[in-house]
């Protein structure tokens, strides 16, 4: 229905006005019903609905409707499977449209700092291409169905601790390529309704009242059109979030800030065309959610649950298996043993927390899958609600194990572990976990973990079992899923979209996470995850982008379709993959862009480009990856703008981070000349770097030292290596007056000028 918006807002009285820019209550906005502006509803996400019936809060404390609970963000994001997580979007907005939601909050794209963010399990990756490209696929399924989402935890959000107040300290150049670039191809591509602000402070000021964020970036350089919610309580100082770019202060004020905002314009501290102009971006997408309602909209539960199941199966991980021991035979027996196995760990704690339509069990599903020709016990093991070993639990699991060829152990982090409100304190599973497989070990070999974990573990165990079977938050459809891998209905197709370390010093950000007081510095910068591990050559326990298969891969034929290029000219890669195993399966083919020699700090590679495919046994297809200038380039800070830099790179490809199958060189040539400001402090290596200047310092330092004393090497040393790093005016008095004063002004002249 078209409307005329601003005709609309000129009819508002400010106080009306004012009070669109607040929520009615929890979780509605404001109408006026005498101009036909309706109230909507906002609901938690990201990964299924959490719609309050009754009593409203932000923690997940009161229960809410029945909606599927599908994967969350850490597990879905190991699918690396674009098309899929669209789906799950798209039945996420059928959800919303049955519940009468027109706006669901997420998806949350934080980039995951340090393995102890207590909310790690909502977000996607350590990388921000692969959580970008995740969040932009979520954001175009859910509103495709006529349903907004919230984009979030806008920006620089990676812990729970003080998470209200705390200064997250990063510089310039770190928060456009890491942290500001997971959000970016989201808001670039996929348009999402609305972005919500984080709780805290980015250098300095609060994300609800940061104007270089919220409108420098965010509004004028991606070009986001609809509007920008507080999380929920983030709100400092309303009139200043306002002039900010934050439009909507959610939850209900109660009428504070409505009223602050009326005495502002009042007093001509707000100009009032700056709440016009926030009143207009709410009615954009409030009649757009309102114009896109279905009425006696339903969604089919089975369908959803059927597809959970598949999601949850493509997301895990296999890690470890070794002498083959998955697929489990269906014959002998099998002891599952673990607390897990009746009290799955499926979901997050927290805003996230969903009343599934439905929940799975794993133990019903595992015998269903091993057919009759195999026994199958459980035993417990362990306690959820305690860490103590109970010597009776572990000695009937130890018994089980023993009377059984294949044990099956389910363990990980408990509901306590990990929520959000608070951060985990290190990467341990519970010792009573530890032990219990620690002492199945000793009566038996053939031992499979299935881990249930929303961020990585220490493994002290892993050497003692067989197989490790990562399955994440696996969402209500987790049970059937898990029974599907390990007995080979599928295999398995999960890569990790993190890296688990070996122990959590490993971690870039263990000597400032979470920082002292009310502030945070990012001090490992660019090197998060595996720009990290990579670049202090560390190994790890099990690398970004790793995951098996029951299958096997070849990689052959990387082709460039050029050799040379400018950096405003797109590459074509292709390359050959084809399964050499037995059984059908998917692949994650990875691209990783390296800067060979650069004359700034950059990682060893990064990755630019992924594709999923799947492929019978035999079979071999051609993938092909097409990218862009941003694939080769760093942000630089000075000139506030992407630029490559002349020189040689490197097209990797494989199949993880640290399984590297094939590569291919290319020279790329910047279009951008980046002139550089000379002055008296400069050195000669600077100037020798540049290309007016190269000669001009080779000149210099001749006339002054002479060819036959620049070439000797009676001291051991190469001279001219020691000369480049001599500031120009030193080159003075070093120089017996054959450099003046004079010359040294009449050199950078003309170093300025470019002659």
């Amino acid at each position: 229905m078209a409307r005329d918006i601003k005709e609309i807002i000129s009819r508002m009285t400010l106080e009306e006005k004012a009070g669109m820019c607040s929520g009615l209550d929890f979780w509605h906005t404001k109408g006026v019903g005498r101009l036909g502006i309706p109230s909507i509803m906002v609901a938690d996400g990201p990964h299924g609905l959490r719609k309050q019936a009754a009593i409203s809060d932000h923690l997940g404390l009161n229960k809410s409707v029945p909606a599927t609970c599908f994967p969350a963000g850490a597990t879905l994001a190991c699918s690396w499977d674009k098309s899929l997580i669209q789906k799950v979007g798209v039945a996420l907005g059928e959800e919303c449209q049955a519940e009468d939601v027109s706006i669901i909050l997420g998806p949350a794209a934080n980039i995951k700092r340090s393995p102890l963010c207590g909310r790690n399990f909502e977000y996607f990756s350590e990388d921000p291409y692969l959580s970008s490209e995740m969040a932009a696929n979520h954001i175009k399924g859910v509103q495709s169905q006529g349903v907004g989402t919230s984009l979030k935890h806008f920006v620089v959000n990676n812990q729970e601790h003080r998470r209200l107040s705390v200064d997250a300290v990063v510089d310039e150049r770190t928060l456009r390529e890491i942290y500001l670039a997971s959000f970016e191809t989201a808001v670039k591509q996929s348009k999402p309704w609305t972005v919500m602000c984080a709780y805290n402070k980015v250098n300095g000021e609060y994300c609800s009242e940061n104007e270089y964020i919220l409108i420098s970036i965010l509004k004028e350089e991606w070009g986001h059109e609809g509007f920008v919610m507080s999380d929920w309580g983030a709100v400092n100082e309303r009139v200043d979030g306002l002039e900010a770019g934050l439009e909507l202060e959610m939850p209900s004020s109660n009428g504070l800030s409505d009223k602050k905002i009326v005495e502002a314009v009042k007093n001509r501290r707000l100009p009032e065309n700056v709440l016009d102009k926030a009143v207009e971006r709410l009615l954009k997408v409030i009649f757009k959610a309102e114009d896109n309602k279905k009425q006696n909209s339903v969604y089919d539960k089975e369908a959803h649950h059927k597809l959970a199941r598949k999601v949850a199966r493509e997301c895990m991980v296999l890690l470890k298996n070794e002498e083959n021991i998955l697929p489990l035979k269906k014959e002998g027996q099998i002891a599952v043993i673990g607390a897990f196995v009746k009290t799955p760990r499926y979901q997050g704690g927290g805003s996230s927390h969903i009343n599934p339509t439905k929940l799975d069990n794993v133990l019903d599903e595992i015998k269903l899958s091993a057919g009759s020709n195999c026994k199958v016990s459980y035993s417990q093991g362990f306690s959820l609600t305690e860490d103590d070993t109970y010597e009776n639990l572990l000695q009937e699991a130890k018994k089980a194990a023993l009377n059984s060829q294949k044990v099956v152990i389910f363990a990980g982090l408990p509901d306590s572990y990990e929520s959000e409100g608070y951060d985990r304190t290190h990467m341990r599973i519970p010792e009573n976990q530890i032990k219990l497989i620690q002492e199945i070990s000793k009566v038996q070999e053939n031992i499979v973990v299935v881990l249930s974990n929303g961020s990585p573990i220490e493994m002290p165990w892993q050497d003692k079992v067989k197989g490790i079977l990562e399955g994440y938050i696996g969402g209500q459809a987790a049970g059937g899923a898990i029974a599907d891998l390990l007995f080979g209905t599928f295999s398995p197709c999960g890569k990790l979209a993190e890296t688990f370390p070996k122990k959590l010093s490993d971690n870039p950000s263990y000597l400032n996470f979470p920082g002292e007081g009310d502030s945070v510095e990012y001090k490992e910068g660019l090197f998060v995850g595996y720009r990290y591990y990579d670049k202090k050559e560390q190994s790890t326990l099990f690398p970004f982008g790793h995951g098996l298969s029951y299958t096997s891969f070849k990689y052959s034929d990387i082709i460039l379709d050029k050799k040379e290029m400018d950096d405003n000219e797109n590459l074509k890669v292709q390359v050959k993959i084809k399964n050499t195993g037995g059984v059908i399966g998917k692949e994650i083919v990875q691209l990783y862009v390296a800067d060979i020699e650069s004359t700034v700090i950059r990682p060893i590679k990064e990755l630019k480009a992924f594709e999923k495919v799947q492929l019978k046994s035999g079979e071999e297809k051609i993938i092909t990856f097409n990218l862009k200038k941003r694939a080769f380039a760093y942000y630089n800070v000075e000139v506030k703008d992407w630029h490559v830099e002349s020189g040689d790179f490197e097209i990797l490809v494989g199949s993880s981070s640290r399984d590297i199958r094939i590569k291919e060189k290319l020279h790329v040539k910047s279009t951008r000349v980046i002139k550089k400001k000379f002055s008296r402090n400069s050195t000669l290596g600077d100037i020798m770097s540049d290309p007016n200047g190269e000669k001009m310092a080779e000149g210099l330092i001749k006339s002054i030292f002479g060819e036959e004393e620049i070439s000797r090497d009676d001291l051991g040393m190469d001279m001219s290596m020691m000369y480049k790093d001599f500031v120009l005016h030193s080159m003075i008095s070093y120089s017996g007056n054959k450099f003046t004063q004079k010359m040294m002004e009449s050199l950078l002249e003309k170093l300025n000028i470019g002659e």
